[in-house]
């Protein structure tokens, strides 16, 4: 019985460590220390520039999808969708992971509600995960349909929603968003419907991290309280990425097709993340806009409109 317990809790220990040290968890703090150590320590003068870098690209990730046309789902109608996004992560930002090799795509399944309205509106709300990770996506949003239903006119959609990144190790990320889409409805006979549908989506991102410890390896005897203060020194955290200067622009184009209560549709999106400000590497106290790739996304859905 003690044999077992022991191999129970190892098995237990091994199974724990696994889940949370996933491929694509992120290790934030290893952006680098970006103030001046005075204690001998490493110093990336680049550090914040590269953690605005990453939290653009990161919030164009989990904002990737729309998945849906500007009209509405009809007074007191229902949607409920299974979504998939392949998003495609640039190589020339660092995207801080447990695995040392960067992930050029991450695959995030979500799960994709929305409920019809009086007035023509609707709200929605979407549960992701991004995959080899324990981190969730949750999206929040509601759409009012300006125009909709009209033999000769598109119909014209305004949304707006927020996204938070959960599960992330000292990270806080939000994305709040403006999105404007135009599609029409075209019947292909009986129940069948073909809509295809554009826009654009405005994307305000804003990230914080907690206190971080840059030198999470040092000895026992260097955290004692004779040499406290000199191990604060390798302690901080990131400048604060504001939702106000930080606006992602994202263009999006999608098919949706329905046939009877069966809903398929796909869509391709590309967000531009603008630039940054960095240091150069010849002077960290001039600096110079470095510009940033844009995000390539393509998803996919397919569920029930009742």
């Amino acid at each position: 019985m003690r044999t077992f317990s022991r191999w129970f809790a190892l098995a237990v220990s091994v199974s724990g460590a696994t889940a949370y040290a996933d491929d694509n968890d992120l290790r934030i703090a290893d952006f680098g220390n970006p103030k001046a150590s005075t204690t001998g320590g490493s110093t990336n003068f680049a550090a914040n520039a590269d953690f605005q870098a990453f939290a653009r690209v990161m919030g164009a990730a989990i904002t990737s999808a729309n998945l849906m046309p500007p009209e509405t789902t009809g007074h007191s109608a229902w949607a409920i969708n299974a979504e998939l996004s392949v998003v495609s992560l640039p190589d020339s930002v660092r995207i801080p992971t447990e695995n040392p090799d960067q992930p050029s795509t991450v695959l995030i399944p979500s799960v994709h509600v929305r409920k019809g309205l009086p007035f023509s509106l609707e709200l929605g709300g979407r549960v992701g995960w991004v995959e080899k990770s324990s981190q969730v996506v949750a999206t929040g949003e509601v759409k009012w349909a300006a125009n909709e239903g009209f033999t000769w006119l598109p119909d014209v959609g305004v949304r707006g929603h927020v996204t938070k990144l959960f599960g992330a190790r000292d990270l806080n990320l939000t994305v709040l968003g403006l999105d404007i889409g135009v599609g029409k409805q075209f019947p292909l006979g009986g129940m069948v419907t073909l809509t295809p549908y554009g826009g654009l989506d405005l994307g305000f991102v804003g990230a914080t991290t907690s206190r971080l410890d840059f030198n999470p390896s040092r000895s026992y005897e260097d955290s004692t309280a004779n040499n406290s203060r000199a191990a604060l020194e390798d302690t901080g955290s990131y400048k604060k990425v504001s939702f106000g200067d930080n606006m992602n622009q994202r263009l999006y184009g999608g098919v949706r097709f329905i046939g009877g209560v069966l809903q398929l549709g796909a869509e391709l999106s590309l967000t531009r993340t603008g630039s940054v400000d960095t240091p150069r590497a010849d002077n960290p106290n001039a600096v110079e806009d470095r510009g940033l790739p844009a995000v390539f996304a393509v998803s996919t859905t397919l569920g029930l409109d009742f």
